[in-house]
């Protein structure tokens, strides 16, 4: 079933791939952590909190991606297929036609 054309397919599978090839591990920059902690463990305990949730929003981004990519594959595959041989209806009256002209 087409949903969409072969340049919006080839689109959002180009989309799909470099979206998956940009996410990559959070840097400490990305992290939402505070200025100042009490302690160093307090600190490794709230990095390891946002490196998890960081973690967790990248698994849902990726699986996103990876949707658009199989649809798209699908679209573009869709979209490269000759059309069905369809035979054309011919009446008795139009054989007939055919014939005496040959």
């Amino acid at each position: 079933m087409k949903i969409c054309g072969p340049k919006l397919s080839l689109c959002g599978l180009l989309i799909s791939i470099w979206g998956l090839v940009q996410l990559s591990v959070s840097l400490i920059q990305d992290l939402p952590l505070e200025e100042h902690y009490d302690t160093l463990e307090m600190f490794y305990d709230a990095a390891s909190d946002a490196y998890y949730q960081n973690a967790y929003n990248c698994w849902v981004a990726a699986f996103i991606y990876l949707i658009t990519l199989v649809l798209s594959i699908h679209q573009y595959r869709v979209n490269k297929k000759p059309p069905k041989f369809q035979p054309r209806k011919v009446s008795r009256g139009s054989m007939n036609k055919e014939i005496v002209r040959r």
